[in-house]
């Protein structure tokens, strides 16, 4: 892929600030649901969105799009404030996040929203839909351009039919299957090296004979020269996407805790429970002029 140019890489930037707005005021509107890994995976998003997936928000269900895999369906909002700037549905409707008859469930639905491909909420079992998904479009045609994205969590690397998946894809050399994994080092427990250590990461990917690549998760020519150069190869690729949990609000960032608190309900280590919807919001939007600052 070409690389971006400084006017796109500020269109992708905007894109990623409206997207965590939208997550703060989904998570607000729910008073519940996941904060830290929306957010940290904003900008990974909207890159996939905006010059990198192959899909048409008018025709959900167009044969030739690519799939996008949410294994680790906790961190939809960000997946729903995505596709609602894109389109697929209306951006007010965002505010319906976990509501009673909402096609915005707490974990993704696929019978629920057209854009969806898989329902999730079971940790470790999307990398093993993503693989079906691809195996079987293989056997439709040998030649197929079409690309499964599948995202995970790092916690979620303890679960052991994610090692099955990882063995079988490379075994097949899945050429057309690419994860991202949301390296944050945090999971609802605690920091991710302590309830379960997964290095060294790397290696054990490249053991399994995957295509390894690792990106700063907010420099969006980074995360761009990525995704094509998993494109181009000719394995199964892993991107190992280093992420700060809770990016773009101060008081978020870095702290497992907010892994499953909306603002509202998380630690008063920064402000007070009543003051954190407001503050967040605040210093999201006061971000406008100064989107480098997403970026550092």
């Amino acid at each position: 892929m070409e690389h971006l140019t400084d006017i796109e890489i500020k269109e992708i930037e905007t894109f990623a600030l409206s997207i965590r707005i939208s997550i703060i005021e989904m998570l607000i509107a729910a008073g519940s649901g996941h904060t830290a890994g929306p957010l940290g995976m904003a900008d990974i998003f909207a890159t996939l969105y905006h010059k990198v997936l192959v899909h048409n928000p008018h025709d959900p269900h167009w044969n030739k799009r690519d799939r996008v895999i949410l294994s680790n369906g906790h961190i939809c909002p960000v997946l729903y404030a995505t596709m609602a700037h894109n389109e697929y549905f209306p951006v007010e409707e965002l505010l319906s996040l976990r509501k009673f008859k909402s096609r915005l469930q707490g974990h993704p639905h696929r019978e629920y929203l057209s854009g969806i491909e898989t329902s999730s909420g079971p940790l470790g079992s999307g990398l093993s839909q993503a693989l079906g998904m691809a195996l079987a479009e293989r056997m439709d045609d040998p030649y197929t351009q079409k690309y499964f994205y599948c995202f995970m969590g790092d916690g979620e690397l303890n679960e052991g039919q994610v090692w099955e998946a990882l063995m079988h894809a490379g075994k097949e050399a899945m050429r057309n299957l690419i994860v991202v994994i949301d390296r944050n080092n945090i999971q609802i427990d605690g920091f991710v090296n302590d309830v379960m250590p997964i290095e060294p990461l790397r290696q054990k990917f490249e053991s399994f004979h995957w295509h390894v690549i690792e990106c700063d998760g907010h420099n969006i020519s980074h995360i761009h020269q990525a995704f094509g150069e998993a494109k181009s190869s000719a394995l199964p690729s892993i991107i190992i996407a280093h992420t700060i949990p809770g990016k773009g609000v101060h008081a978020f960032e870095y702290d497992y805790r907010w892994h499953g608190n909306p603002p509202g309900k998380g630690p008063e280590n920064f402000w007070k429970k009543q003051d954190q919807a407001k503050n967040a919001l605040n210093e999201l939007r006061s971000l406008g002029g100064r989107l480098n600052d997403m970026t550092r």
